[in-house]
C-alpha cells in the first residue's frame, strides 16, 4: 500500500522543486504545482476505490513492527477528507495562476503552498498522534506565512494575530498528547484506544479532553475560540482564504477533533452535549456577525463560523443519520465556500475591492461571476435543489429525531438568518445601482473561470451523493466514526 505515502511525497517534492526553479525557471513553476496537485487528486480517488473494497489501508514507514512504527492509515473518514482536501487544492492551483500573478514572488507562494498541502494530506493519514502533530505544525507554519503573503499593514497583523492563537492551540494539544502517552505508554491511535479501553478514565482524561476541546477548537475556529480568523481570512490573498475556508478548519480541526474523541478516547454523553453546546453557540453568532459586515471576505469567514457549528452541532447529537450530515455539510461547505471566495477573487481581479458599499451592478459585466455566487449562496443557504439544502435537512431531522425540537428549529432561524446575508452580499454586489469603476471591467481569466465553474456544478450536483451507489462515499466515513472505539479493532484486523 505504497499509494498512501505519495500523499506527502508528491507535494513535499513539489515544494523542493517549485523552490529550486522559483528564480530559475519561472515559466515552469505552474506547471509544476498543478501537476502535482492534479496527480494527488487522481491518487486520492483511488484510494477511495481502494478504501472502498479492502475497509482499511495501511503503509508501515520503515519497517518497524506495530505499535513502534510509523504508520499511514486510510479509512472511510480518511479519504473521504482526502479526496476534498486534493480537489480543492488542485482547483485553487488552477485558480492561482492568474490570481497571483500580480504577486511578486510567486513561485515561493506555490511552495508554501504545496508544503501545507502535504501537511493537510499527513494530518489526514497520520496513525499516531505525534506524527499527526508534525503534520499540523507544518500545515500551520505555512498558513501563519501565507497570510502574510502580500506583507500589507494588515495582512501581518493578522498573521500576528493567526500565529499567536495558533501556537497557543498547538501548545495544548502537544500537552495532551504528552499526558495521553504517559498514561498509555504508546502514541500509536489504536494501540491507544486499545489501552484506554482498558483503563478506568478518571480526571486525567477529562483534563486532556478539555485540552483537545480548547486546541483543535482554536484549529477549527469555533466561538469562542474564533478570534483568529475573520482577520486572517479578510487579510489573506482569495486563494489562502479559499483553501482555509474550504478544507483548513475541517482538516486540522473538524477531522482532528473527530478521529480523537470518537475513535480514541471514545465519545460520552457528556462530550457530545458540549459538542451541540459549541455546535450552537457558533452557528449563531458567526450567522449573526456575519449579518453586519460590508466587506465580503470578512462576511465569508463569520459565514465560515457559523457553518462549523452546523457540523459540530450534528457531530454532538451522535446519531448515524447526524454524522452523515455532518460528514455531507463538510463537503458542501468546503466545495461551496471555496466557490464564493473564487467570486470575491474574481470581484476584486475585475474592480480591486470587495467593499460591498462600494460595488453594485456586476450583473450585467460580470455575468459567470453573478451566475456562481448565486450557486454557492443557495447552496450554502440551504435552498432547495443546491447540495448545501440536503445536509442542513438531514442534519435537522436527526436533530427532531433526537429530541433537540428547540435546537432543529434554532438550526432553521439560522439558515434563514444565512440567506439573509447573502441575499445582501447579492443584491450590493450584482444587483444594485451599478457605481462608477475607474476601468473596464470584464470577466476573469479562463483559469480562474474554470475553478468557479467546476465547483458550481459541485454545488448544483453532488446532492446526487446521497444516491446509491454514490453514498458509499459518505456511508464510510459515516461507518468509522460510528464504530467508536471499535475502530481499533478494525485497523488490527487490517494488520493482521
Amino acid at each position: 500500500m505504497k499509494l498512501l505515502i505519495l500523499f506527502t511525497v508528491i507535494p513535499l517534492l513539489g515544494a523542493f522543486l517549485t523552490a529550486l526553479s522559483g528564480s530559475l525557471l519561472k515559466k515552469h513553476i505552474n506547471l509544476i504545482a498543478n501537476c502535482s496537485t492534479v496527480f494527488l487528486f487522481a491518487v486520492s480517488l483511488k484510494a477511495a476505490q481502494l478504501v472502498s473494497a479492502h475497509k482499511v489501508i495501511v503503509y508501515k514507514m520503515s519497517g518497524w513492527s506495530f505499535p513502534l512504527g510509523i504508520l499511514l492509515v486510510a479509512d472511510g473518514f480518511s479519504v473521504f477528507l482526502l479526496v476534498i482536501v486534493n480537489l480543492i487544492c488542485f482547483l485553487i492551483s488552477i485558480y492561482s495562476i492568474s490570481f497571483m500573478h500580480n504577486y511578486t514572488g510567486k513561485w515561493k507562494f506555490y511552495s508554501l503552498f504545496m508544503l501545507m498541502l502535504a501537511g493537510l494530506n499527513g494530518v489526514i493519514l497520520s496513525g499516531d498522534l505525534f506524527n499527526l502533530y508534525v503534520f499540523l505544525e507544518i500545515a500551520s507554519i505555512c498558513a501563519y506565512t501565507l497570510v502574510a503573503f502580500g506583507i500589507e499593514a494588515e495582512q501581518l497583523e493578522a498573521s500576528f494575530k493567526y500565529a499567536i492563537m495558533g501556537a497557543l492551540a498547538s501548545i495544548l494539544i502537544l500537552l495532551g498528547i504528552g499526558l495521553l502517552y504517559s498514561y498509555t505508554s504508546t502514541l500509536n491511535m489504536a494501540d491507544m484506544a486499545l489501552v484506554l479501553s482498558g483503563k478506568p478514565q478518571g480526571y486525567l482524561i477529562g483534563f486532556v479532553s478539555v485540552l483537545f476541546l480548547a486546541g483543535f477548537g482554536l484549529k477549527a475556529a469555533l466561538v469562542p475560540f474564533h478570534a483568529w480568523l475573520p482577520d486572517a481570512y479578510s487579510a489573506a490573498p482569495t486563494p489562502v482564504s479559499a483553501v482555509f475556508s474550504g478544507v483548513f478548519v475541517k482538516t486540522l480541526g473538524i477531522y482532528a477533533l473527530s478521529r480523537i474523541f470518537f475513535n480514541i478516547i471514545g465519545i460520552s454523553d457528556k462530550l457530545l452535549q458540549i459538542f451541540v453546546a459549541l455546535g450552537i453557540i457558533s452557528m449563531v453568532v458567526g450567522a449573526v456577525l456575519a449579518l453586519s459586515q460590508s466587506n465580503i471576505k470578512r462576511m465569508l469567514a463569520y459565514s465560515s463560523i457559523s457553518q462549523v457549528g452546523y457540523i459540530v452541532f450534528a457531530l454532538g447529537i451522535g446519531t448515524p443519520l447526524a454524522l452523515l450530515g455532518a460528514i455531507f455539510h463538510v463537503f458542501n461547505h468546503a466545495t461551496a465556500k471555496s466557490l464564493l471566495f473564487f467570486n470575491a477573487g474574481s470581484i476584486e481581479h475585475a474592480v480591486g475591492t470587495n467593499d460591498l458599499d462600494k460595488l453594485g451592478g456586476l450583473n450585467s459585466k460580470l455575468p459567470l461571476t453573478s451566475g456562481s455566487t448565486l450557486i454557492g449562496a443557495m447552496s450554502i443557504s440551504g435552498i432547495p435543489p443546491f447540495a448545501g439544502f440536503w445536509s442542513k435537512l438531514i442534519i435537522i431531522i436527526a436533530a427532531v429525531q433526537a429530541g433537540y425540537i428547540g435546537l432543529s428549529a434554532v438550526a432553521v432561524l439560522v439558515s434563514i438568518v444565512t440567506l439573509i446575508y447573502y441575499l445582501k452580499l447579492l443584491n450590493n454586489s450584482f444587483f444594485g445601482k451599478p457605481k462608477e469603476y475607474p476601468a473596464a471591467i470584464k470577466e476573469p481569466p479562463l483559469t480562474m473561470k474554470f475553478s468557479m465553474i467546476v465547483l458550481a456544478a459541485v454545488c448544483l450536483f453532488a446532492g446526487l451523493l446521497l444516491l446509491s451507489p454514490a453514498r458509499n462515499f459518505l456511508t464510510q466515513a459515516v461507518d468509522v466514526l460510528s464504530s467508536g472505539i471499535k475502530y481499533k479493532d478494525i485497523l488490527f484486523g487490517a494488520l493482521k
